[in-house]
């Protein structure tokens, strides 16, 4: 009797859990999303062409010979993005490896959120033996005080740990904060050597081989990028209108200038 309830809870146990869905071919999709423990494939993966990111060229040729070197199995760095919201550092990365795509490279994206660290040693295992490229994507990343855990693990992957990221991939993280460990300015008085406190939090930072800085666009750079995308659609735009745009938004930057195109088109009756 006891043996007969026990087998209904399991069964009815199952039922409200299911056994997670099976990962998507690590060999066949452009581009991925690691959540719930499981590679899922990127329903609609369409970055941005490249050449339509203006004021961002020096970043752009970095970012994009860096892929492509990991993607023909040279050597290539992990890379940090950092600097101001909205200049382009998350679109640079999709755009850089879908550009790769186009020319035939078999690279593709794994998107991570920042919350999931912990569980990328298991993303690690699935995509080790894969004869391909990976860039390994984390957006927006950045560690709060006292969150240090978080912080020496993805440094532990990026270098000298047990559970160091396979050698086909690369980390690209974006960041607000140059260093993304906050610091603090108490730090000054711990009673450990402030140098050394500094010193620890600069060092998850320090474990990229790239440090690539993005900054807030000037008047002309932001109107140029309007300009770019509204070339691309077929969209009439006047600069003033643009640069008011962006005046009761609080600042000028490449995700404004887009939002100012998605207003255009919205306006002209045309889709995007």
């Amino acid at each position: 009797m006891t043996e007969d309830l026990l087998a209904r809870i399991a069964a009815a146990l199952e039922r409200i859990a299911p056994p997670p869905a099976p990962h998507a071919d690590p060999a066949l999709h452009p581009a991925y999303v690691w959540r719930d423990g499981g590679l899922a494939a990127a329903r609609d993966f369409r970055p941005l062409p490249i050449d339509l990111l203006t004021g961002i060229d020096a970043q752009k040729a970095i970012v994009l010979d860096n892929v492509r070197r990991h993607a023909t199995g040279l050597g290539a760095h992990d890379a940090l993005l950092w600097g101001a919201r909205g200049t382009g550092k998350s679109a640079l990365v999709k755009s850089a490896v879908g550009a790769l795509q186009i020319e035939g490279l078999d690279v593709a994206l794994i998107e991570i959120a920042a919350e999931k660290i912990e569980t990328m040693p298991r993303l690690f295992d699935l995509i080790a033996g894969v004869e391909r490229a990976f860039i390994l994507f984390i957006d927006d990343l950045g560690f709060d005080e006292g969150a240090s855990q978080g912080a020496r693990l993805l440094r532990s992957m990026l270098e000298g740990g047990a559970e160091a990221r396979p050698a086909n991939a690369r980390l690209y993280v974006t960041a607000n904060r140059r260093h993304i460990v906050a610091r603090d300015l108490k730090e000054q008085d711990s009673p450990i050597n402030p140098r050394d406190v500094i010193d620890d939090k600069m060092a998850l930072a320090d474990r990229f081989g790239l440090s690539i800085g993005f900054h807030v666009v000037d008047q002309d750079h932001y109107v140029a990028m309007v300009g770019a995308y509204a070339a691309q659609y077929g969209l009439a735009f006047e600069p003033l209108d643009a640069i008011s745009w962006a005046t009761q938004r609080g600042g000028r930057s490449g995700r404004v200038a887009w939002q100012y195109v998605v207003e255009l088109a919205g306006r002209q009756g045309k889709a995007i």
